[in-house]
């Protein structure tokens, strides 16, 4: 499967930010919460903070970090590292703190921006502020004499850094993927061409700052003259805000994890509502697709969707899927690919006839250089292509089973190795496992998504102590003390993703015929675990508390049908697939997170009216079923997007 190919070089990514500012430099290019930016204003603003970059050191094969607590500065840093001639990395502030350290560390940026709660203390701000504009700019973005996009900015080669985002990685580091500026421009300008973006197109930007669909989001908009539309911090939409978001902003284009789609789909089914007028395009990707509500959607939704496959290591997106999926698919395909990517399904290192499986290979222009200072990992994935016409051509070998189709659509039908996927993120789950035996205690452990939704980490562990393992057979849940002493040390190293929310432990791992633990097995015990008996009220009082006052302690729920505690305690236990949860038990000590966040969230304002205003938020600051009743008699109104123009 091979997409066609452009002659040459791409256009840089900044020859299609100035093609599009020259063209219309009064449009909007960023629509904020609080004002729109025109290209020609945004472009102003970027030259005068390239020019700070470019005196404190940035310049081509050097980095710029970004760590701003909203998307739309970092959006704007982002431009203004690409035109200091350097690359830019974005420090995720959902990361812990010594695991941002480390980051910091390994990039060994030029210079910083940023002055959000998680930027390094050299991180500084330039002026003017993006309120502010810049000298010789009218208020409508317009620059005198036709002086927008002339700036002369520092040569920056295709082949110099454009961006270095992480991924995880299997030894407990993440793996710093190192993308240049030609796959950049490259993969801007066939996304546009894909979802055919024009200059009237609003894209709303969702995704979390440090993971690479930020990169679709921004960069094929600005080629094609479209605008971005960014939030007012990073805190994550539940469904509802999402929708309202999508309308006020008038948005055309957002792109959705799978599971976050499933919580949108399901709560316009609920609230009977379609897409908002204006969206005419639903990106989604990151998991396995079910065909039923895929089909579902396509039925009764306005909006199109695009089923999108792609790695980090080959500029995010490789392959899209646009038609309407036939009655009788099993699989949503995974598309075809985009201009400049090659797409092989091999068996052995040997490419395989259409309608085999066999491992899923992605070449062209558009593959990263490799993993930043991981020569080792780099040639292991990024492989020589001896298939391949171009001389020197390389294959990433993805790990994905895959096979071609009757009608030439790529289908994705599994993984070649262990690696997981947890709400969008790629995970090798051995990074998780080793730093759970670190615990005292803990000879074993394994873990795998849960088989009800998939989005939370279940952790099974055994203890290196014979006499402290349950009956054979036996998954005991763990809480209190014990579950905290295992959660606050992964908490301190891993993304909230990647930390089980739910463990047990168990005597054994038990294996299949093939030799392999029986996942399924394990997750048959647990349907019938038994509650752990409480730790020593002394040990409680040392281990870290990661729950509310009163966490654990059942007691009577204290509620009847119909009042907002056994309601709110109803809908904990229906979400989180509990029957046995109690009215002060902790939402996200029990597998909750943010997904499932927004689906309480929805139920509840189906039922009590005091919910009409609640956002997914409050779950921190009311975590049990307790708390979360008594703050729906004082929920806050639900923010939005302005219109903008």
């Amino acid at each position: 499967m091979t997409a066609a190919t452009g002659s040459g070089h791409g256009l840089d990514v900044l020859d299609l930010w100035e093609r599009s500012v020259r063209a219309h430099p009064a449009r909007p290019a960023l629509v904020t919460p609080h004002r729109v930016l025109a290209y020609g204003e945004a472009d102003r603003l970027t030259d005068a903070w390239a020019d700070s970059l470019v005196e404190r050191g940035a310049a081509p094969g050097r980095l710029v970090g970004l760590a701003f607590a909203d998307p739309a500065r970092t959006v704007l840093g982002m431009l203004a590292a690409l035109k200091a001639g350097a690359g830019f990395t974005v420090l995720d502030d959902r990361l812990p703190a010594a695991a941002r350290a480390a980051l910091v560390r390994r990039t060994a940026a030029a210079v910083w921006l940023g002055d959000g709660d998680h930027a390094p203390e050299t991180a500084y701000v330039p002026v003017p502020a993006p309120g502010a504009v810049p000298d010789g700019v009218a208020p409508d973005g317009t620059a005198p004499d036709g002086a927008a996009g002339t700036r002369r900015r520092p040569a920056a080669a295709g082949s110099d850094v454009a961006y270095v985002l992480f991924t995880s990685g299997s030894t407990g580091q993440p793996k710093g993927t190192v993308v240049e500026r030609d796959a950049l421009g490259r993969f801007a300008t066939a996304v546009a061409e894909r979802l055919a973006l024009t200059p009237d197109d609003r894209w709303l930007q969702v995704a979390s700052l440090g993971f690479d669909v930020l990169i679709e989001e921004v960069f094929p908009a600005f080629a094609a003259g479209a605008a971005v539309v960014c939030r007012e911090d990073t805190r994550a939409l539940d469904a509802e805000e999402l929708h309202v978001a999508m309308a006020r902003s008038r948005t055309t284009v957002v792109e959705l994890s799978t599971q976050y789609w499933l919580e949108y789909a399901r709560w316009l089914e609920t609230a009977a509502a379609t897409t908002p007028q204006a969206l005419r395009t639903v990106v989604v990707g990151g998991e396995r697709m079910d065909p039923r509500p895929y089909r579902e959607w396509q039925d009764r939704q306005p909006a199109a969707l695009a089923h999108v496959y792609g790695l980090t290591e080959c500029t995010v997106s490789s392959t899209f899927y646009t038609g309407r999926l036939p009655a009788n698919a099993d699989e949503v395909p995974l598309g075809t690919p985009l201009r400049d990517v090659e797409i092989t399904v091999r068996r052995d290192g040997r490419p395989v006839p259409d309608g085999e499986t066999g491992e899923i290979h992605i070449g062209g222009p558009l593959l990263a250089r490799g993993f930043l200072d991981d020569d080792a990992a780099t040639a292991r994935r990024f492989v020589p292509d001896p298939y391949a016409t171009a001389p020197g051509a390389r294959a990433y070998v993805t790990g994905d089973l895959g096979r071609v189709d009757a009608d030439g659509q790529l289908v994705f039908l599994g993984r070649a190795d262990d690696q997981i996927k947890i709400r969008g993120h790629r995970l090798e789950p051995a990074r998780v496992e080793r730093a759970l035996c670190e615990a005292a205690g803990v000879g074993q452990a394994v873990v795998f998504p849960d088989p009800a939704t998939g989005t939370v980490l279940w952790a099974f562990t055994v203890p290196a102590d014979p006499a402290a393992a349950p009956l054979p057979g036996e998954a005991v849940r763990l809480t209190g003390a014990d579950r905290d002493a295992l959660v606050a040390p992964l908490e301190a190293q891993l993304p909230d993703w990647a930390v089980p929310r739910v463990l047990h432990r168990v005597a054994v791992l038990p294996k299949n015929p093939h030799g392999k633990i029986d996942k399924r097995l394990l997750a048959a015990w647990a349907t019938g675990t038994a509650t752990a008996p409480p730790a020593p009220a002394q040990a409680l009082a040392k281990a870290p508390s990661l729950q509310g006052p009163g966490a654990g302690a059942h007691g009577p729920d204290g509620a009847g049908p119909g009042e907002p505690l056994g309601t709110t305690l109803g809908l904990f236990r229906e979400v989180l697939g509990d029957p046995s949860l109690g009215p002060d038990d902790n939402f996200f000590d029990h597998g909750g997170q943010s997904l499932l966040a927004m689906r309480l969230l929805a139920r509840l304002r189906e039922s009590h009216s005091g919910a009409a205003g609640l956002r997914a938020s409050a779950l921190f600051a009311s975590p049990t079923p307790r708390l979360l009743a008594a703050a729906l008699t004082a929920a806050p109104s639900s923010g939005g997007m302005p219109a903008g123009r």
